[in-house]
């Protein structure tokens, strides 16, 4: 139970306002500190003449799903507009995003959700451009002339404009805001100079995040070419043909879509390169959690904890810590830099058989059981080039989720992924593939470092624009 006092001011200078999110969180404290500061300060709306083009709520729309770029939208969630890799979204018709441009968002806009887990907020990076998203996200459109979107985003994303953002919501069961929810929002200005220096930094953040994307993508694109492999091997996830397999196949597993014709393809690309070594041959160590009692600390007491759809946001952030003295001295539980994480649960199609680099953000953090980590040490392979392979070729995702087991929720066992065939290149080739795929690690890092250093400025500036008492 959480108990708090409150002035009765308070209540009474926010109509009788009894319901009590916004007090609870700090969005009224915020509000009023917002208010009172020594600097010019503009409502979010009023800025439309000042510095806002807009809020766009983009209406309802119809869902028609496509399986070809070429006759469709890339299509934005409530959760992708926050994930790192942009690859495997789904691609709305050109039927419904026509004489609709509300429905696409362009870079440099505010991404805010607005039903279900509301107030989370993403920059539209330069690789998001012209992508359709849901209406269940408010875009906010800055008119860069009169305030640059990059330090509006900054403010919006700091405390004090979080907390403002979320005081609005309504609704018991599923959470709502509108963009007059928004509108009024004061919004703190400050020296030209220094605003300009904080909007470039979240510009720079977001093209640190296209580059690391990019970078992925051509690492796996190389690794296409050099092999004649298709860059998209089937057009879903599973599709509904028949084919025949050897009795000396199906000895070990029955299961169709094991030996469906996607899956005996990408065997038979894989045998065309000459590969004869598994991935558990060349010493590659497949590292799995036991299920245990997780119990959480304050951040000192604990390691840093992520689930299976927390390590593929561009943001990674712990949101929670697992208990240090749970963890005993066992370092099972240890992620390093340079493993590859795979989500080994869930549904076919979904996040199973997806991967993550772990770079620096993951050192010496724990993941839970539902993700596995591969690790290269003292093996035969660069695991820039092994991620490469798996996560960022279609050929390698098919050997990944083929062997994906369980009627209810399906699972990757370490024996089926321990058993792919790793289709080799001259040393030379596999190490520059590897080096991108680090450099790509990097890049989203620093991201994710340049950006928090901009919020961060900008709380400091509120702070000091605040009267002493």
């Amino acid at each position: 139970m959480i108990i708090k006092e409150i002035p009765s001011r308070w209540i009474q200078r926010e109509g009788l306002r009894l319901d009590v999110g916004p007090y609870k969180t700090g969005a009224i404290e915020a509000k009023y500190k917002l208010e009172s500061l020594t600097v010019t300060k503009n409502p979010v709306v009023n800025v439309t003449k000042d510095g806002i083009k807009g809020i766009i709520h983009a209406g309802r729309l119809k869902r028609v799903w496509v399986n070809e770029p070429d006759h469709g939208y890339p299509f934005l969630t409530t959760t992708n507009i926050h994930i790192s890799s942009l690859e495997k979204i789904r691609y709305i018709a050109n039927s419904i995003v026509a004489g609709k441009q509300n429905l696409l968002v362009k870079r440099d806009w505010i991404l805010i959700t607005r039903s279900g887990t509301i107030g989370r907020l993403a920059y539209c990076r330069p690789d998001m451009d012209d992508f359709a998203c849901t209406e269940d996200v408010m875009r906010v459109v800055a008119d860069e002339s009169k305030i640059d979107s990059g330090y509006l985003y900054a403010f919006l994303s700091s405390t004090y404009g979080v907390q403002q953002i979320i005081a609005g919501t309504y609704g018991a069961i599923i959470q709502h805001i509108e963009p007059e929810h928004v509108k009024g929002i004061p919004v703190p200005r400050f020296a030209t100079e220094k605003e300009s220096i904080i909007g470039k930094k979240i510009k720079l953040a977001a093209q640190k995040r296209a580059d690391s994307s990019l970078l992925m993508k051509k690492a796996g694109g190389i690794i296409n070419d050099k092999f004649s492999f298709p860059h998209k091997l089937a057009l879903s996830h599973r599709m509904f043909t028949h084919s025949s397999a050897s009795s000396r196949l199906v000895q070990k597993r029955m299961d169709s879509t094991y030996h469906d014709d996607i899956a005996q393809k990408s065997d038979s690309l894989i045998e065309q390169t000459g590969t004869r070594e598994t991935l558990g041959q060349l010493g590659v160590k497949a590292l799995e959690r036991n299920r245990m009692k997780q119990l959480f600390a304050e951040q000192e007491y604990g390691v840093p904890f992520y689930t299976s759809g927390e390590i593929f946001r561009a943001d990674v952030t712990p949101e929670r810590y697992l208990l240090k003295k749970a963890l005993k001295d066992s370092l099972d539980w240890q992620t390093l830099e340079q493993d590859i994480l795979i989500a080994r649960s869930g549904q076919v199609g979904g996040i199973i058989g997806t991967g993550v680099w772990a770079d620096s953000r993951f050192n010496n953090t724990c993941v839970s059981p539902h993700v596995l980590r591969l690790r290269c040490e003292n093996s035969e392979v660069d695991p820039g080039y092994l991620y490469a392979f798996l996560c960022c070729t279609d050929v390698g995702y098919r050997q990944l989720i083929r062997g994906a087991a369980g009627s209810s929720v399906p699972f990757l066992s370490v024996t089926d992924i321990l058993s792919i065939k790793l289709p080799r290149l001259p040393t030379e080739k596999e190490l520059e593939i590897g080096e991108m795929v680090r450099e790509a690690g990097k890049l989203a890092a620093q991201a994710q470092y340049i950006e928090k250093e901009a919020i961060k400025m900008v709380e400091v500036a509120i702070e000091a624009a605040a009267p002493k008492h």
